[in-house]
C-alpha cells in the first residue's frame, strides 16, 4: 500500500525540478541573448578598420589610421595613398632609437640633397590630442617650426619619445611590421641620416580589414 503514494511522490519531485531546470535555461538564454546580438554586431561592423598599407623594399608595414582623434590628417594621407602620391617615395631620415621619416616627393628623384623639403598638395591643422602618446609604433606627422605645416611626410616612432606630444599630430599605430621599422633604423645612412641605399615604399595602398 505505501508504494503508489511513494512512487507519486518522486514523479512529483522529477516535476518541479525539470521545471526549475527550465526555467533558469530559459532565463540564461534571455540574458545572453542580447550579449549574442552584441557579439554579432561587434563581428559585423566593429572588427574591419582602414589601414595603410606600406609595401618597401625591406619589407611591409601596415598601421591602422585613428580618425577619433586625427580626421583631417587621416583624410589627407588616404587621399595621397589611393592617388598613388607615396608610390616610389623613400624613407629619407632614419634614427635608431628615435624614428624612421618618409613620405617626401622629392625623394623620387635623383638628388637626394633635396630629400625632406618637399610637400602635398596642401597643409594641415595640427591636430594634438592626449589620448595617444608618441610610444613605439605610432605613426605621427612630419611638419616644420610651423604646428599647422604638416602635409604628407610621416614618421614611424621606434623608441617612445614623449617630447613629441601634443607638438605633431598622431594619426596612427603600426599592427604589423614593427620588425621591419627596426630593420630600416640600422640601414647605413650619411651625415644626414639619410639611408646610403634607398629604402623605397613600393606601394602605400589603403586596405580594409
Amino acid at each position: 500500500m505505501t508504494e503508489v503514494p511513494y512512487r507519486a511522490r518522486a514523479a512529483r519531485t522529477a516535476a518541479r525540478t525539470c521545471t526549475a531546470i527550465a526555467l533558469a535555461a530559459l532565463a540564461l538564454g534571455l540574458a545572453a541573448g542580447p550579449a549574442r546580438a552584441a557579439d554579432e554586431k561587434k563581428k559585423e561592423t566593429g572588427m574591419k578598420k582602414d589601414v595603410a598599407v606600406l609595401k618597401t623594399t625591406m619589407g611591409t608595414v601596415v598601421f591602422e589610421f585613428l580618425p577619433d582623434v586625427a580626421p583631417k590628417m587621416v583624410e589627407n594621407f588616404k587621399e595621397l595613398a589611393n592617388s598613388g602620391f607615396y608610390n616610389g617615395t623613400t624613407f629619407h631620415r632614419v634614427i635608431n632609437g628615435f624614428m624612421i621619416q618618409g613620405g617626401d616627393p622629392l625623394s623620387k628623384d635623383n638628388d637626394p640633397t633635396n630629400d625632406g623639403t618637399g610637400a602635398g598638395p596642401r597643409k594641415m591643422p595640427a591636430e594634438f590630442t592626449t589620448k595617444y602618446t608618441h610610444v613605439r609604433g605610432m605613426v605621427s606627422t612630419a611638419r616644420s617650426n610651423d604646428p599647422n605645416s604638416g602635409s604628407c611626410q610621416f614618421f614611424v616612432v621606434q623608441k617612445d619619445t614623449h617630447s613629441l606630444d601634443n607638438k605633431y599630430t598622431i594619426f596612427g599605430k603600426v599592427i604589423e611590421g614593427m620588425d621591419v621599422v627596426d630593420k630600416i633604423s640600422v640601414v647605413p645612412k650619411d651625415q644626414r641620416d639619410r639611408p646610403l641605399k634607398n629604402v623605397v615604399m613600393e606601394t602605400v595602398t589603403v586596405e580594409t580589414r
